[in-house]
């Protein structure tokens, strides 16, 4: 049994899996987040924010700090840390799982066009449209140079500085879990269409249904190629049955 485990968080299944298993008490959890929100919601367990300096950073910390197993948690798209954590466990022979939830897929009334990358959603805008941009605030300069569109911005923080962008409203928050709400701001704002990451689960699907229910596009983009190979699971439920951690998930 793993007396301590790495989680590479900073999704809401993280913070549920952190919370299962420090319950147990049977193991030493800590979870790592990139540092990316200010004020991140507490978690279960030990926290550490900040990067790891690479594989061999992260190498460098399990070998320090005895982990035994890395659960990589992160968002589907965080593809750099995946491979990072593949390579340091590898390195540092240990086991590595994943939590991949599984992507989105569209259902009757939606109306997506699937991109394979945020290169291809710049240019399939459509001229003098008013856009969502739900992508995060690191992914969104490519889109400044779209001066023809208008940009509403939704970021969990205050930006740092100004954003380059000529036409663009900034909207500060979390998004909301209650579609009525989602519909609401969409049709408020006059958004003509939705560009976002095909990120799976259910913490950011509202704003999915309150197109279906507008009938507005969503420029979907496509998640990357799957690196988390064979030890991966779609829910944390499976994840906790699975061999390594059942006698940790059962607090009694």
């Amino acid at each position: 049994m793993p007396e301590t485990i790495l989680i590479l968080g900073g999704t809401r299944e993280a913070a549920e899996l952190a919370a299962r298993l420090a319950a147990s008490g049977k193991a030493r959890i800590v979870t790592s987040l990139a540092g990316r929100t200010r004020e991140p919601k507490p978690l279960a367990g030990e926290t550490r924010v900040g990067g790891f300096g690479g594989a061999e950073g992260l190498a460098a910390y399990i070998k320090d700090n005895a982990v035994d197993l890395v659960i990589d948690a992160t968002h589907p798209f965080a593809g750099t840390i995946s491979a990072n954590a593949g390579k340091a466990a590898d390195f540092c022979a240990i086991p590595l799982i994943s939590l991949a939830r599984p992507a989105w897929q569209p259902v009757d009334g939606d109306r997506w066009k699937r991109v394979a990358t945020i290169a291809d959603a710049v240019t399939a805008i459509p001229t003098d449209a008013t856009v969502l941009l739900a992508l995060g605030r690191q992914h969104i300069a490519p889109f400044a140079g779209r001066s023809d569109v208008t940009f509403v911005i939704r970021m969990i923080d205050e930006p740092e500085s100004d954003l380059p962008f000529e036409r663009a409203v900034l909207v500060l928050g979390k998004p909301d879990l209650d579609v009525d709400a989602e519909e609401a701001m969409l049709a408020g704002r006059g958004i003509d269409m939705i560009v976002c990451r095909n990120s799976g689960g259910r913490g950011a699907y509202a704003k999915i249904e309150a197109a279906r229910r507008l009938g507005l596009p969503v420029l979907m983009i496509d998640r990357p190629p799957n690196l988390v190979g064979l030890h991966s699971y779609a829910s944390v439920e499976a994840l906790l049955g699975a061999e390594l951690l059942r006698r940790l998930a059962d607090p009694s």
